[in-house]
């Protein structure tokens, strides 16, 4: 695997992680859980630098 399919495998895993904070922060905000809907935050802007880092790196 080359460095573009390490490119795709950064995407991919980035969208993942938002996605999985985005439904933390829902789901924290449904129970009322405040310590779960910083986790979410968490995930969604980690996702977010990793798409970022990813997308720099590769031009």
């Amino acid at each position: 695997m080359g460095r573009g399919g390490g490119d795709v495998v950064n995407q991919v895993l980035a969208i993942l992680t938002v996605a999985l904070g985005v439904a933390a922060v829902v789901a924290g905000g449904a129970d009322d859980s405040p310590g779960l809907q910083l986790l979410g935050v968490l995930l969604a802007v980690g996702g977010v630098v990793l798409a970022v880092r990813s997308r720099r790196r590769r031009t």
